[in-house]
């Protein structure tokens, strides 16, 4: 039993460890300094201790297989949790598939309490409306469900907002799901 402990302990280490590397790394992209810091100070301590455990014995091949399994399942793990936490603003551009109901789609937008920035733009099949909207990750999904029942042809592309000044922002209410 004792051994299955070490085991399971390799592996918890590692899944904990990896994680917090995931949103340090999501935190520094981001710009959140401290915060980074903070969770690499403890994410540190952690590795180190399961890699002490396993250097400690490299002839226990169950501590080096533990140890990875822990390593995969700990970017699994924080890729999860950092979805769920959706740090961060993000730019959404959206071209409409046809110009008709435009005036309709940019009003429900703004009803739903996202700040539009309407240009023109010539595609191949002629000029369309472009819809520049700078939101909070958190609020992707309601955006795209809007989009969806309103225009489900729209071309829709997502990038990250690293610096934002100024500008429209508000509370989003979610979407009842219908």
């Amino acid at each position: 039993m004792s051994v299955f402990l070490g085991y399971l302990t390799i592996f918890m280490a590692r899944v904990i460890d990896v994680s917090m590397g995931t949103i340090r790394t999501i935190m520094v992209v981001q710009g959140r300094k401290t915060q980074a810091a903070l969770i690499g100070f403890f994410e540190i301590i952690i590795y180190t201790m399961a890699l002490a455990t396993v250097v400690k014995q490299l002839d226990d091949i169950g501590n080096i297989l533990f140890y990875a399994l822990g390593f995969a399942c700990g970017n699994y793990v924080g890729g999860y949790i950092e979805e769920k936490m959706a740090l961060g603003d993000i730019t959404a551009q959206i071209i409409l598939k046809s110009n008709e109901n435009v005036d309709n789609i940019i009003e429900d937008l703004r009803d739903n309490g996202f700040g539009v920035t309407v240009l023109e733009g010539q595609g191949k099949e002629g000029v369309r409306k472009i819809l520049k909207i700078t939101l909070k990750r958190k609020n992707i999904n309601n955006l795209r469900q809007i989009i969806d029942n309103l225009d489900n042809e729209a071309f829709i592309t997502v990038s990250d907002a690293k610096y934002i000044k100024g500008g429209y922002f508000t509370k989003i209410t979610k979407i009842k799901k219908k």
